[in-house]
């Protein structure tokens, strides 16, 4: 028996409005579940392109006792000078520490008057010729024990913590978004049976006049797909309004450092692209399964 658009949208729709209400419920969910993985994908995708801006200019400080003695200070800016592996080296003296101190922490003035330019150590920002954070680590490490050096600090530690906490943050945000998709799935199968169950009447008289389960099956498919795609559809604006929140906190001036977080056009297509089609699925298998159970009986 050959299907007809007709006949296939006709069935479709009464089965969606025949359970609005379990068929709202899938669609909440799946937008729910599919929004998670839209934000894990974007916090990845931020952190990764967050952490390859700063590996483009990995650097190390060299920070200097605030007490040290000018011969130790040109001690170590003749030896990074003359390192082949330091590419270039800029110097931050003490009252330009005081400067930046009092701008990262102009929102605490009661922090600002304790502290003073006296007590803040000058330090040396060295750009290394090769970004990789093995050479930059032995490259810093010469410098620990040299006098008149407090510490050395690497830009990949922080990096790394970044990228430590993001992969904590996602899994938990990934296991979340499958047990949703399960329930998500568990919705449509069960709002499909309902449907089917319903109509047993019409689907016995269908096979008694020659329907094959394909002409039953395919309009109660279609009805879960929908119910995916328009889950989806929900869960890419939520994820458009992410995206856009992304892009505003990096455009302030106080939260600068979060504009790497920005994902770019082409990243955010793929991303949700790959939300309706996993929306699609969920949609599909959990249909699948129901007619395919109903029909089995």
């Amino acid at each position: 028996m050959a299907l007809k658009m007709n006949y296939v949208v006709r069935e479709t729709g009464i089965n969606l409005w025949r359970n609005v209400t379990l068929t709202v419920a899938s669609m909440v969910t799946v937008a729910a579940s599919l929004a998670l993985v839209g934000s894990a994908l974007l916090l990845r995708q931020g952190v990764e392109n967050l952490t390859a801006r700063w590996e483009g200019g990995i650097e190390f400080i060299v920070f200097l006792q605030p007490n040290a003695t000018e011969d130790q200070r040109a001690a170590v800016e003749q030896a990074l000078t003359d390192n082949p592996e330091v590419d270039t080296i800029s110097y931050v003296d003490q009252q330009a520490a005081y400067d930046e101190f009092k701008e990262l922490f102009r929102n605490s003035p009661d922090l600002v008057d304790a502290v003073t330019a006296e007590v803040l150590p000058p330090s040396y920002r060295v750009v290394p010729r090769v970004p990789d954070a093995e050479v930059v680590a032995a490259l810093g490490e010469q410098f620990e024990t040299r006098p008149g050096v407090r510490e050395v600090v690497f830009a990949f530690d922080t990096v790394r913590s970044i990228q430590a906490v993001s992969a904590t943050i996602s899994l938990y945000i990934f296991v979340a978004a499958v047990v949703l998709l399960v329930v998500a799935g568990l919705l449509i199968l069960n709002t499909i049976r309902m449907a089917m169950f319903a109509r047993r009447r019409e689907i016995e008289v269908m096979k008694l006049v020659g329907a094959t389960n394909w002409f039953i099956r395919v309009p109660f498919m279609l009805e879960g797909m929908i119910q995916g795609l328009v889950g989806g559809a929900f869960a890419v604006l939520l994820i458009l309004g992410l995206a856009t929140l992304f892009g505003s906190i990096g455009g302030s001036d106080d939260l600068a450092i979060f504009q790497g977080l920005a994902v770019a056009g082409s990243e955010l297509v793929t991303i949700c692209l790959l939300l309706m089609g996993i929306g699609i699925v969920v949609g599909a298998i959990g249909s699948g399964i129901a007619v395919t159970r109903f029909l089995d009986v």
